[in-house]
């Protein structure tokens, strides 16, 4: 019976926004940061690998020095590691930030918008409503409302200070619990 009341309430006759809230200039800068240390360790490492090259043959003790490339690599390689991180994590948390939700027309489909990779343009995904689940009540979270899409491999967060437009429509549809 409360199946049949929540089906009949998620039936719109015109697409309906559940959730908005715009970050686009905080993923803009976020963005320019991950890009600007991503260039950092990059230079960083080409100055390790063509700089720190070990002394040739005995010389004076330069404890600075190394005596081997074995630092010069590793050296390097730590630095490529962090900035290719940086970077991915600069791509990877804007795609997870919902900005805006929509329940499509019928009411079987939702639209989810978040920010580009490193926060530049636009993506928009839509999927059936069965394949989306709200992992915790918004009033039960204190930052971030989890929403798992299945077959994608991370959580889809709402932040809490965006606006629910639609509370109880948002509860009975994206918000509600599926398993899968």
């Amino acid at each position: 019976m409360a199946a049949r009341a929540a089906l009949e309430a998620a039936a719109v006759s015109r697409d309906v926004i559940l959730y908005e809230h715009d970050r686009s200039r905080f993923f803009r800068l976020l963005g320019l940061f991950c890009t600007g240390q991503g260039l950092f360790w990059a230079y960083l490492a080409h100055f390790a690998f063509t700089s720190l090259r070990p002394a040739p043959g005995p010389g004076p003790e330069d404890p600075l020095r190394p005596r081997d490339n074995k630092w010069r690599f590793g050296f390097t390689a730590s630095c490529l590691t962090v900035g290719s991180l940086t970077v991915a994590a600069g791509c990877v948390l804007p795609l997870r930030s919902v900005s805006r939700l929509t329940l499509l027309r019928g009411g079987s489909a939702l639209t989810l918008d978040t920010p580009g990779p490193l926060g530049w343009g636009r993506r928009r995904l839509s999927v059936p409503l069965r394949d989306v689940s709200g992992r915790a009540h918004r009033n039960e979270v204190s930052v971030t409302v989890p929403i798992k899409v299945r077959g994608r491999p991370f959580f889809f967060l709402l932040d809490k200070r965006g606006q629910f437009r639609h509370p109880r429509l948002f509860d009975l549809t994206a918000g509600a619990f599926r398993g899968f």
